[in-house]
């Protein structure tokens, strides 16, 4: 890595706006380009000169190879995504002021997207907020955070602050924020893995109850999946609800339980949920008393499940497959498409001419458009042809940034056998 003397630097930008202050990194062309595209990550590979010494988690301005600049964002000293641009105004400050009005604006965007859910949703999405690494969701009165960049820990005292006093605000009281930072992307960060409430004021239970499509769950924001629940199906459970009347629906890792409920409400004639977990399992069973729901519940892994089924005779005429991410990395790939493809073949199998599989992937390692190439391949495995009925992904809470594929993760593709 090269060095440079940043009064030189400073020197050759004399065409911008203001005169930066901040400590530097030059990129390859390459990586100016992929910034210019809206991209807001620069890899540690793509730096060919920066300021000598640079604090983590430190505010970083990033030049082209002419001197241009690019844009401010937090530097990571131990991640490979070594800065996550915040901003490309050169008249801002990015002080306190910056983070309270990207709240103000995230607050807006979910108020004018998910109406009445506004109550129970995800709250900042990380890039597409603007607020690399950090997640917040709403559970009613209880806010749980994630961060995965060591810049959005230094600055969380003001964004935690300005939720609470926007929400205020607005004659919301917030109750309190759990924080759940125990990701290994912490790790990768140099920050310290751990969970528990922000401050002093919070309530004496990690137990709340939340309504979703008119159906009442418990969730455990300290044990729960992710931050405690998955908000990110809510309108594809809807989906399912549609098409459910009068058919027998199986929901394969149905964890809580939400898509087999959902399935219940829409007057499915018989459902069954299954899942590896038995703690799962519990939970959506608590889940279906609570709502006075009829389901039964069946345990087992997804791969050994479905040949058992079919071996079985039993018959479904909607299948559900929502497992957990099966890659997290593109090393990973080649297994994971392997495993989506078996599940799907077998669920295939085992619906009749007109049924319907609702099959989901929460891993953006792959693709839209691999994940129908696995969807065309498991039915020439079933020796099926399939339709599409809808393609759906993540709800408006959990917004796509068309520049930074990472952020269209989720795929619901709702198809039926003919």
């Amino acid at each position: 890595m090269f060095n440079m003397n940043i009064r030189f630097f400073n020197a050759t930008i004399g065409h911008m706006k203001q005169k930066r202050t901040f400590p530097f990194i030059r990129v390859t062309k390459k990586q100016e380009n992929r910034i210019r595209n809206g991209h807001p990550w620069v890899y540690a590979d793509e730096i060919t000169e920066q300021t000598e010494t640079i604090e983590n988690g430190s505010f970083t301005d990033v030049f082209g190879q002419k001197g241009n600049w690019l844009g401010t964002g937090f530097y990571s000293a131990a991640s490979k995504i070594r800065v996550r641009i915040l901003g490309n105004n050169a008249n801002e400050k990015f002080d306190d002021a910056f983070f309270q009005r990207k709240v103000r604006y995230a607050l807006q965007y979910r108020i004018d997207t998910m109406g009445e859910d506004f109550s129970c949703c995800r709250l900042i999405h990380g890039e597409a907020d603007g607020m690399p690494g950090l997640t917040v969701d709403r559970y009613e009165n209880i806010l749980v955070s994630q961060i995965a960049s060591y810049g959005m820990e230094m600055h969380k005292d003001t964004v935690y602050q300005a939720l609470i006093s926007q929400f205020a605000d607005m004659g919301i009281e917030i109750a309190g924020i759990y924080e759940r930072n125990e990701d290994d992307l912490r790790a990768k960060e140099g920050l310290p893995q751990y969970q528990g409430w922000y401050g002093d004021k919070h309530p004496d239970t990690c137990i709340t109850e939340i309504t979703e499509n008119g159906i009442r769950y418990e969730v455990d924001v300290e044990n729960g999946q992710k931050t405690g629940f998955f908000l990110d199906q809510k309108y594809n459970r809807l989906a399912v609800r549609r098409i459910a009347a009068n058919r027998h629906v199986l929901d394969c890792c149905t964890h809580t339980g939400s898509f087999a409920m959902n399935a219940a409400m829409g007057n499915a004639a018989s459902v069954t949920a299954m899942d590896i977990s038995e703690t799962a399992l519990a939970m959506a069973a608590k889940n279906a008393g609570r709502n006075s729901l009829k389901i039964a519940f069946r345990q087992g892994d997804v791969f050994e499940v479905l040949p058992q089924l079919r071996a079985e005779h039993a018959h479904f005429d909607l299948i559900i497959l929502d497992p957990p991410a099966f890659t997290k990395s593109r090393r990973t790939f080649r297994n994971a498409f392997g495993g989506y493809r078996e599940i799907n073949a077998e669920a295939m199998k085992l619906l009749p001419r007109g049924g319907y599989l609702a099959t989901n992937s929460c891993s953006h390692f792959m693709p839209k458009e691999e994940f129908m190439r696995m969807l065309l391949e498991a039915a020439k495995d079933a020796g099926v042809q399939i339709r599409l009925v809808e393609v759906r992904g993540a709800s408006f809470d959990h917004p796509v940034m068309p520049a930074v594929p990472e952020t269209e993760y989720l795929k619901f593709v709702l198809l039926q056998i003919v």
